[in-house]
Formats: structure tokens, C-alpha cells, sequence
């Protein structure tokens, strides 16, 4: 112990002789690392489109209806719209959530669904078509008012979107409500047909 003493002794001596050098280079080292931290750039952001506020399905977007924020590249989601106004919403949104094709009333509503294609039906009781929701598989009812058998137009297809809401059904003095709902290329002219002529209804699918 007494020998390790004497090896540290001049040792301790060097460091008392030149603490204020060492102190004087230490705070010079912690001013460099402050000044980098103050200079480097900022994380390099993307601007990405979202919702201002919550907003209801079928609402028709206005510049006040959303906002841009910086999202890491990273985590910028598919599909990011850009330039929304104008355009419906397939569902509700929450405020902040980002807005991407897939929650916009058009051709990308059928993705994940291969082979489909999206088709708008209005069901004509506006309370039964509020029992739905995005992701349901309904099979479609076509009733002849005339008294005729009712018929099964479509089976087990998708509903994709909801997108009218009380206010827009008081805009446009239409009845019922619109379904867009996701067919087979060859089930659309029999549920166009269908929508003109019968009444159209729904089932739960299995």
C-alpha cells in the first residue's frame, strides 16, 4: 500500500501543478460540444397533410378541415394525400391523424381487396344503413315493391365507405343513404340495375 503511495505521489503532484490547464481544456472541451449541439442541423422532416379536428364521415374537405406537420421520413404513412380539399371522406377521422387515399372516397378504397371494384348504392332507410360500418360484409337485397320474390344481387361484399352524413342528405334532398360497398366487375350492372328498380336492403354476411 505504502509503495502504490509513493508510485502515485508524483503523479498527484503533475495534476495539482497543472489543474488549471486541465480545468481551462475541459471548459473548453464542454463549450465546442454546447456550440455543435446549438449548430447541427435539425432532423430532416416531411411535410405531411392531416386532419385540423375530428370530422365525420362524408365530410367534403375545406383548407380549414386540415394542416401540415412534420413527420419523420420514416414514418410517413402510404398513400399521403397532398392537396385534399374537395374531396370526401370514406370515414371519420380524428384531428391529427394523416390523411392517405385509403380514407378518401375513390379508387384506392379497394385496395387490399384484389379483384374488386367499388360501386355506391343508396340503401333507401337511412337508419338501417347507419347500422354499418367500414369493414362489414353484407349480402345485398333486392325487394320488388311490386310484390315479386326478393332476390340476392350481391354476396358477402365489403363495405368501403360511408361517406354520406345527416347533413349531407339534407343538402341534397335524397332519401336513404349512400354505401359504397366493394363487388365483382360482373355484379355492377346487376346492382345498378337493382338500385333503380327494387328496394335495396341487406343481410349480415356469415
Amino acid at each position: 500500500m505504502r509503495r502504490l503511495v509513493t508510485l502515485l505521489r508524483p503523479v498527484r503532484r503533475a495534476v495539482l501543478a497543472r489543474r488549471r490547464l486541465l480545468a481551462a481544456l475541459l471548459a473548453a472541451v464542454a463549450v465546442a460540444t454546447g456550440l455543435h449541439a446549438a449548430s447541427a442541423a435539425p432532423p430532416a422532416e416531411v411535410p405531411v397533410v392531416v386532419a385540423a379536428h375530428d370530422l365525420p364521415s362524408g365530410a367534403v374537405l375545406t383548407v380549414g378541415d386540415v394542416r401540415t406537420v412534420g413527420f419523420d421520413p420514416a414514418s410517413v404513412p402510404e398513400g399521403a394525400v397532398t392537396d385534399p380539399a374537395g374531396r370526401t371522406l370514406a370515414a371519420p377521422l380524428r384531428a391529427g391523424e394523416p390523411l392517405t387515399d385509403v380514407r378518401l372516397v375513390g379508387p384506392a378504397l379497394t385496395d387490399g381487396y384484389p379483384g374488386l371494384v367499388a360501386v355506391p348504392v343508396r340503401l333507401p332507410d337511412a337508419g338501417m344503413a347507419g347500422l354499418l360500418a367500414v369493414g362489414d360484409r353484407i349480402d345485398l337485397v333486392a325487394a320488388d315493391p311490386q310484390g315479386a320474390a326478393a332476390t340476392v344481387v350481391a354476396t358477402g361484399v365489403p363495405v368501403l365507405a360511408l361517406p354520406d352524413s345527416p347533413s349531407a342528405e339534407a343538402a341534397t334532398g335524397l332519401t336513404g343513404r349512400l354505401v359504397v360497398v366493394g363487388a365483382e366487375p360482373a355484379e355492377v350492372t346487376r346492382l345498378a340495375d337493382a338500385a333503380v328498380r327494387s328496394f335495396l336492403t341487406y343481410a349480415f354476411a356469415d
